[in-house]
């Protein structure tokens, strides 16, 4: 028996978690001086307040969970004498798979028996969510850890992810985009594009003028990119600017077909923390990322 954990950055809700069966990370923020734990602290985000304080400018950060929470939350599992698989986000992004190493060696010695598998996403928000929803899937469905690691090993590349920043300022101060000094200093009108790199990593490659300029660059990545589009759902994601992602949703259609299954999702405040609002982003399925 093995039990499947996802985390919070995936983009994934408490309430989907459940339904498949997976137990849930939550990955804290900080906002006003207090740890914030999404779905632990409140049960439903109120993602427009959220973003608009952002926009009136204040300021959330983000912090790594303990060795000793992560801890708590395996060993519970290991003493059922279960395995453990967890389809987190990108391993490169975040010191909290320090912590996470450092419990999982005090557990193995508590439970040298017990295995510990894991899938990176090598991805956040939506370039998580895509691959992980479909773990989850196949997690509910009864498959083995090994065939739900092999489907992460044949399409964890397939899953790209591009998206713009409306605010430079919150990727700035985040630091967490190579090649964003690029730009040059918060230049009027300047919408960074961004994709999810082979490790796992945010790259900024490119610039476009405006918002629709910058919609019409994703747009031409996924037409440029696009493999059996259909496999898998599309996701348009965006940080409180409904109205934007609904129109790259309709750009996506008028040239793929109106039949074309496009979900919408909101990216979780300790991933917005640092793009900070009115960012839209889309993942699809690709010839590569």
């Amino acid at each position: 028996m093995y039990q499947l954990f996802i985390d919070s950055d995936c983009d994934i809700t408490l309430e989907e978690a459940n339904e498949y069966g997976a137990k849930f990370i939550s990955m804290p923020y900080i906002e006003d001086d207090k740890e914030i734990y999404p779905y632990e602290t409140w049960k439903e985000f109120d993602s427009h307040a959220f973003y608009q304080k952002l926009r009136e400018g204040k300021m959330a950060t983000t912090c790594a969970i303990s060795p000793e929470a992560y801890k708590e939350k395996f060993r519970e599992e290991f003493a059922k004498g279960n395995d453990i698989l967890y389809a987190h986000f990108s391993t490169i992004m975040s010191a909290t798979f320090n912590a996470m190493r450092l419990a999982l060696e005090e557990l193995k010695e508590e439970f040298p028996e017990r295995k510990f598998y894991e899938i990176d996403a090598k991805g956040i928000t939506i370039g998580a969510r895509s691959l992980v929803l479909e773990v989850m899937k196949l997690y509910k469905a009864g498959k083995s850890v090994e065939e739900l690691l092999k489907f992460a090993d044949d399409e964890v590349q397939h899953f790209a992810v591009y998206f713009f920043a409306d605010n430079l300022k919150f990727f700035k101060r985040s630091g967490r985009v190579t090649g964003f000094k690029a730009l040059m200093g918060n230049l009027v009108g300047v919408k960074p594009i961004i994709y999810m790199d082979e490790e796992g990593k945010m790259v900024n490659i490119g610039r476009a003028k405006g918002r629709q300029n910058a919609l019409q660059t994703l747009l031409d990545k996924v037409i440029e990119l696009e493999e059996d589009i259909r496999k898998y759902p599309v996701v348009i994601a965006h940080t409180d600017n409904e109205e934007l992602a609904n129109e790259l949703g309709k750009m996506v259609k008028a040239h793929f077909g109106e039949d074309l299954l496009i979900t919408y999702n909101v990216v979780n405040p300790t991933a917005g923390a640092h793009c900070g609002p009115d960012t839209i982003g889309i993942s699809f399925h690709a010839k590569h990322r």
